[in-house]
């Protein structure tokens, strides 16, 4: 059983007793979590273990089977897209892949969810507003009329994670945002993620398995095993949670590597 931190001030997203699964398939078993406001809490976990699963309730791409997400004190589960669409927009998500528009142009695609979702969408100060978020992703203005194919591996993650910032959002939900790029380019992307998050005061749920970017961005870290929060706590205390497999994780740089 974990116990979770009790917060001087409400959650902003407390997960209760979340239950998922496809077909005989048990992914989430009952998943308890908190997160605070302003505060990166970073995801851990092998692969398959749900993660994924957990950030697409949150967003509302799922419906879970069981249980509740509150935001602000609200309840998600169970609303109509009608009801859900005002918090919508107050969470980005910067998917696994990316997940940008091959038929689009950079600045199209970080626009998408405003055309989309209630926003602004494609009105003729769109482009402007796009080419002023690539500047905070670190990206030049040039950039905003090429396609996904043209882009390199660490400009598709800043388009990803421009998207995710155009509204401004309250959460950012990551889902390996650094995957597949080398550890110099890890680094920059860390930064920016971490300069994005303290410029909009923005909460953020981050799921990585990089060791060394887990530690970079954490404020805390948890570890999601059998469906369920196996562990929680502040990023300094990890190495000491008692935790078998956030141990080896931590000892051998990688689940991969830990062989669990």
């Amino acid at each position: 059983m974990t116990i979770l931190p009790k917060f001087r001030v409400r959650p902003k997203l407390s997960i209760r007793g979340l239950k998922k699964a496809f077909g005989s398939q048990q992914v989430l078993t009952g998943v308890d979590l908190d997160v605070a406001p302003g505060e990166n809490l970073v995801l851990l976990g092998a692969s398959g273990s749900g993660k994924t699963v957990l950030l697409r309730c949150i967003a509302g791409l799922l419906e879970p089977d069981a249980g509740s997400i509150l935001i602000d004190g609200e309840e998600m589960v169970g609303l109509s897209p009608a009801a859900r669409a005002p918090w919508t927009l107050k969470i980005g998500v910067l998917f696994q892949s990316g997940a940008l528009f091959d038929s689009l142009p950079v600045w199209q695609n970080i626009v998408f969810d405003g055309a989309n979702a209630g926003g602004s969408g494609l009105d003729r100060h769109a482009r402007d507003r796009a080419i002023a978020t690539l500047a905070q992703v670190g990206l030049d203005g040039d950039v905003a009329d090429l396609l996904p194919a043209e882009l390199s591996g660490g400009m598709e993650k800043r388009v990803a994670l421009g998207r995710a910032i155009f509204h401004n959002p309250e959460i950012l939900l990551l889902d390996s945002p650094t995957d597949g790029l080398d550890p110099i380019l890890t680094t920059i992307v860390d930064r920016l993620i971490h300069d994005v998050l303290a410029r909009l005061r923005a909460t953020a749920l981050t799921i990585t398995l990089d060791v060394e970017s887990a530690r970079r961005l954490a404020d805390r870290i948890a570890l999601l095993s059998d469906g369920q929060i196996a562990w929680v706590g502040p990023a300094a205390m990890a190495a000491q949670s008692g935790n078998a497999q956030l141990s080896k994780y931590l000892q051998k740089g990688g689940w991969e590597k830990a062989e669990i």
